[in-house]
């Protein structure tokens, strides 16, 4: 991480001095976002999800008269096209702040440059640890670290599971916030892993050695943060072993309609702490609002497009309050000093203010998939959150 580190302040040196952003105009409010829309994991419903919302805005007469121009640009899982991406939408294009935007690695590249330009990002779906560390950058979703805390917490308190283990893919530096979260579990419920396997690759081809070595161990659940082809492989490998009986603990990552339709035998279940209201439960008033959106513009019911859909309303929210004109210095302030929103849509309010870090969405629904059913259902009544500490 050393070299993107390395790699993003050299184009911070050759790009200095681009940014502006501070008179207000009357043409488009130019709002952008940093996306993975191609590359080896891709996430480009966050950014379709956030520019219906502003499309609808804008055919409803735009903010004060004004239309939003969304940009979204592709980074395509690579650090100097991340780079280059929030670039061009911060200094050439001037945008005012940025929204939705998705990837696995634009926090990290581009978190200090949104300090020198003092602009802030309203992440849809923020996944790598700079995104929940940054003072400029706020997701709106819960991210991997607190749904590991929330996947162990309904695990031992709600099922009551013991011999809990955690198979780890770790990318970057990403091991600390991934053992952080463990500690806060362990810290809530007084309780350890059996075992721990931090080694465990993304994308391998093989999971059995892992999955042998978990058994033998004496796991009965075993958490795990993958993607939803190595997860899949992981299960798969364990119905190979005749380890019917274990428990998943898995997190959003793996939430959606093509795993579960892929996913045959699922051992003893697969419980997830969906990040906002499970999309799968078809009538829920709390999805009906963005279900009718994403459907009538054909974009995918995923997590990814709720993450989308909520940071562009929540943004058009706070953008609608600002008496003066919206400028990037207008939509700073007005989001270092907003009011929490709640929405059904999450179990926690949400705001950016004024911190060096933020972590707000610390609550996710419970939903699972059984073996043989190929579809989840809920598995709690009501959101599951992380307990406040001292």
């Amino acid at each position: 991480m050393r070299r993107l580190g390395a790699l993003a302040a050299a184009v911070v040196l050759t790009t200095a001095g681009c940014a502006g952003a501070e008179s207000g105009s009357a043409g488009p409010i130019v709002v952008g976002s940093v996306n993975a829309l191609s590359g080896a994991a891709t996430f480009p419903e966050a950014s379709q999800a956030a520019k219906a919302v502003f499309d609808a805005a804008n055919a409803a007469g735009g903010v004060n008269g004004r239309q939003i121009e969304y940009k979204a640009l592709d980074d395509k899982g690579d650090p100097a096209a991340a780079a280059a991406a929030a670039r061009e939408i911060v200094g050439g294009d001037e945008a005012v702040a940025l929204v939705g935007s998705s990837s696995l690695i634009e926090c990290e590249i581009n978190a200090e440059y949104y300090e020198q330009q003092k602009i802030l990002s309203m992440s849809g779906i923020g996944v790598d640890p700079a995104c929940f560390s940054s003072p400029n950058i706020a997701p709106v979703n819960v991210g991997p670290f607190h749904d590991m805390t929330l996947s162990l917490l309904y695990g031992s308190e709600e099922l009551g599971l013991t011999d809990i283990c955690a198979l780890l893919e770790i990318a970057g530096n990403t091991l600390p916030s991934y053992q952080a979260a463990i500690d806060e579990w362990s810290a809530i419920t007084g309780k350890k892993l059996k075992y721990i396997d931090a080694t465990v690759p993304y994308g391998g081809s093989d999971y059995t050695s892992y999955i042998v070595k978990a058994r033998n161990a004496g796991c009965k659940a075993i958490t795990v943060n993958p993607v939803e082809p190595d997860s899949i492989g992981q299960l798969k490998a364990a119905q190979a072993q005749g380890w019917t009986d274990v428990t998943w603990l898995l997190l959003t990552s793996v939430y959606s309609e093509n795993y579960a339709k892929a996913v045959s035998n699922a051992g003893a279940g697969v419980y997830v702490p969906a990040e906002f209201y499970p999309f799968t439960d078809a009538g829920s008033p709390q999805n009906k609002d963005w279900r009718e959106l994403m459907t009538k513009n054909g974009i995918p019911l995923t997590s990814f497009s709720q993450g989308g859909y909520l940071a562009a309303k929540y943004f058009l929210d706070v953008i609608r309050g600002i008496g003066g004109e919206i400028t990037r210095e207008s939509v700073t302030k007005a989001l270092r000093e907003m009011k929490p929103i709640s929405d059904p849509m999450v179990g926690t309010p949400y705001v950016f203010g004024p911190g060096e870090s933020h972590h707000a969405n610390t609550a996710g629904w419970p939903v699972k998939l059984t073996t043989g059913t190929n579809r989840w259902e809920l598995a709690a009544g009501d959101w599951l959150r992380i307990p406040a500490r001292n």
